[in-house]
């Protein structure tokens, strides 16, 4: 045997006892990372109680409640497994998202930033940013092209003139794709650089996954939204009250003879709705977003790829209200606890209900 035989494991073994032996311990070993998760966790807790929910935009400092990276992130903690596996097994709609508007926190979701076709819940943007470019008694004149365009619409005639407020109307109410174009035409041009608009829009207001080729929804390539976009666009639009007047109509007649019927069943239907949009397409499916109010509890909800939506909408309004109301309540029993010398309080699911149980003595 030659002297390198002996000189590698020399140098092994001497190492090895110069390194402190705690650094090859199961505790250290697990412990670093551990630690590192704590810091990392402690660091997000403070990002998120430190940043506004109210996102400030590039026009205004007066943003709706946006769901940002931080909300994102704390998905997890606004339901538990449980529940969205319960809430999951009933809905058809391939992506959703619930989201609590006071605090901008998701309630619930599936594959919220799923890229897809929105169909007709792009109107949202065509009829704010008409609402923002025109007065009510401005003149629109359809052309042939915009006439020409596919159902639903309120059959316009090329040449005739219209109001805009009763066109936008059209928009939000019959979800008219007639309007729609005539609409793009009269602010733009044309329904391409319209489209262009829209999409720079969609990311001032919170869509940044939200591209537009057309003003209607219609099937085109290249164009998608997203849930999470959706609701953002939605809240946005919802601060402008004369967006919020007219998405809350049933019904409104116009100067020129039709009646115009809003396509939002769940005005009549699911309780607390206040406005929403709806869209189907045989790309999409059945599309919708739209908000709820319930006891000082404000909701915004966006399907996706739904093959029964309002069912969907039901479940999903109907499961989160529930939890923020239970939320809510074990706010209140835990302040009242902390305010009494009685001990704390141990809370017992009764009837789908938290009560307050006698503290043990």
């Amino acid at each position: 045997m030659t002297l390198r035989h002996f000189i590698s494991p020399a140098i092994v073994l001497l190492l090895l006892f110069s390194v402190p032996s705690k650094a090859f311990s199961s505790t250290a070993i697990i412990s670093t990372p551990a630690k590192f998760k704590c810091r990392t966790g402690v660091r997000f807790a403070k990002i998120i109680s430190s940043t506004s929910k109210y996102s400030i935009t590039k026009e205004n400092n007066k943003g709706g409640p946006l769901i940002t990276t931080a909300a994102k992130r704390s998905a997890s903690r606004a339901a538990t497994r449980g529940e969205r596996r319960l809430v999951s097994r009933w809905i058809s709609a391939r992506s959703y998202l619930v989201m609590d508007n006071r605090t901008g926190e998701v309630i619930f979701s599936r594959s919220p930033d799923r890229k897809a076709q929105p169909a007709s819940t792009i109107k949202v943007l065509t009829a704010l940013i008409a609402i923002n470019y025109l007065d009510n008694n401005d003149r629109v004149r359809p052309s042939r092209r915009a006439a020409a365009m596919p159902r639903s619409k309120i059959y316009l005639r090329p040449g005739a003139t219209y109001r805009a407020g009763e066109l936008i109307d059209a928009v939000l109410l019959n979800s008219a794709n007639d309007a729609s174009v005539a609409l793009a035409e009269k602010i733009a041009g044309s329904e391409k650089l319209f489209a262009k608009m829209m999409t720079y829009k969609a990311a001032i207001w919170g869509g940044e996954r939200t591209v537009c080729k057309t003003a209607t929804g219609l099937t085109a390539r290249g164009q998608y939204s997203t849930a999470r976009d959706l609701v953002n666009i939605f809240n946005r639009a919802m601060e402008n009250p004369e967006f919020a007047k007219r998405v809350a109509r049933i019904r409104e007649h116009t100067s020129f003879g039709k009646t115009l019927r809003n396509h939002n069943r769940a005005l009549w239907r699911i309780r607390g709705a206040e406005g929403g949009k709806t869209g189907f397409i045989n790309a999409a499916r059945q599309t919708y977003v739209g908000t709820f109010n319930r006891h000082g509890n404000d909701i915004t909800v966006a399907i996706m790829g739904s093959e029964t939506m309002w069912n969907d909408i039901e479940r999903l309004v109907g499961s989160a209200f529930t939890r923020l109301a239970a939320s809510g309540y074990s706010r209140k029993v835990a302040v009242a606890a902390k305010n009494t010398d009685t001990g704390p309080v141990r809370l017992a699911a009764v009837g789908g209900e938290l009560l307050p149980l006698a503290p043990r003595m």
